[in-house]
């Protein structure tokens, strides 16, 4: 991890003239009558978005993969690497976990250590679509041909059972939810029944929903195509409000950012969840043609703005306690250098969507003056809200300039040194 000192020295120089780039923009909000600087400040410092285990080293495609250099050898070492990202955006204070990625021999001290750090651990995720000795039998049961929707009822009990180790893991990591994602699907015509595969995948997340302790939740999450391309599973919304509905009353949706087909309306689908109470959390990334896994809010980022205007108007003003978490393949990137800009991303849409003028905006729509309403809409989403996140940053003790301290910091270098050029982070 970094030295506090070495970023407390580093905001030395960049406060004086953060101090005037607030001070201005407070008094512009203020002669706007618009939402006082000081309270978007207080909800950045509460805000957090949580870090998955596989996201602190490099992605890849099916084409291949470039290892950056100093990747975690460890789920300790994601940890550090976690913990050194939080130092530097505040924003980042919990650790998604991947088992069997992940799969700690002694949770308590894995529990203990992270505490240390001052990081806790979000939603734990199951993982059907790799075969691994843990969960099928040393290879003589196979999720090639699905998990929970698989025809083989043994490989089916061995999926539940698989989810209820994971949660089971994360009680005791004091984790409080479990997210199930499912390569399920046919790629080929005729190769399953539609129907027959969505009734096993509904009976075996119930089955799985019954285990969870009374204050977990449960999320599904869906996904248009791949690795099943001709039909999967649980492919939009609508078959993931169905999926969670038939599993129980802690089960909800979460919403991957790229898990949808081209021009899909994400912000409608936020709020057709959030309006039936069954909106759980979202994965936040961007993409261009597909499940691309871009730095958050490099594409799209007016659609960012509008998602986090939805889910403050389901929380009638503020942000409903949901699931956030960044879920990215960083190829090319350093990723600790991405998941910063991606933390910043999600914090200026954040703090753009609370600059709406909701009542204004309401009664734009009830006048029919869309004109109006794309107006107010525009004003919050071109205000600069930088000052702002970064003035949040340096009250939470973080740098005022996340990106640039950790290039000062040296800390990749010293990674590599450490854990070596070669190193690759668990995963695919």
């Amino acid at each position: 991890m970094i030295d506090p000192e070495r970023i407390a020295t580093f905001n030395i120089g960049e406060e004086l003239g953060l101090v005037e780039d607030v001070e201005n923009l407070a008094l512009r909000l203020d002669r706007e009558e618009a939402t006082p600087a000081e309270s978007i400040i207080e909800a950045l410092v509460d805000f957090s978005v949580a870090a998955p285990s596989w996201a602190v080293g490099t992605g890849g495609t099916r084409f291949g993969r470039f290892p950056f250099g100093g990747e975690p050898r460890t789920t300790e070492e994601k940890i550090d690497d976690v913990a050194t990202l939080n130092q530097l955006t505040a924003s980042n204070r919990s650790i998604s976990l991947h088992v069997p990625w992940d799969l700690p021999e002694d949770p308590g001290g894995l529990r203990e250590y992270a505490g240390d750090r001052e990081i806790w651990f979000d939603a734990m995720n199951s993982n059907t679509f790799q075969d691994n000795p843990s969960t099928t039998d040393e290879g003589r049961l196979s999720y090639k041909f699905g998990s929970l929707a698989n025809s083989d009822m043994a490989v089916r009990e061995i999926a539940i059972e698989h989810n209820k180790e994971v949660i089971d893991l994360g009680a005791a990591l004091g984790s409080k939810a479990l997210t199930v994602w499912l390569a399920d699907g046919i790629n080929h015509p005729g190769q399953a029944d539609h129907r027959t595969q969505f009734e096993h995948v509904a009976d075996g997340l119930r089955a799985i929903h019954d285990h969870l302790p009374d204050d977990w939740q449960m999320y599904t999450e869906h996904k248009p195509y791949e690795p099943a391309f001709y039909a999967t599973v649980n492919f939009d919304w609508g078959s993931s409000l169905l999926l969670a509905q038939a599993a129980g009353p802690k089960a909800s949706c979460l919403v991957d950012l790229g898990h949808h087909l081209p021009n899909a309306n994400i912000e409608q689908i936020v709020s057709r969840l959030a309006m039936v109470d069954r909106l759980g959390g979202f994965h936040f990334n961007d993409s261009k043609y597909g499940d691309d896994d871009l730095t958050t809010g490099s594409i799209k980022p007016f659609q960012l703005f509008l998602i986090f205007c939805e889910l403050i108007r389901a929380g009638d003003g503020s942000l409903p306690a949901l699931a956030f978490m960044i879920d990215q393949s960083h190829n090319i990137k350093d990723p600790l250098e991405d998941l910063i800009q991606s933390t910043e991303a999600v914090c200026i849409a954040y703090a753009q969507a609370l600059l709406v003028d909701r009542a204004g905006l309401a009664d734009a729509q009830e006048r029919n003056d869309a004109t109006r309403a794309q107006e107010i809409l525009q004003t919050a989403f071109r205000a600069d809200v930088r000052p702002l996140v970064a003035e949040a940053r340096r009250r939470a003790g973080a740098a005022i300039a996340p990106l640039e301290a950790y290039r000062e910091s040296g800390y990749r270098a010293a990674m590599i040194e450490e854990r070596g050029s070669e190193s690759v982070a668990t995963g695919l």
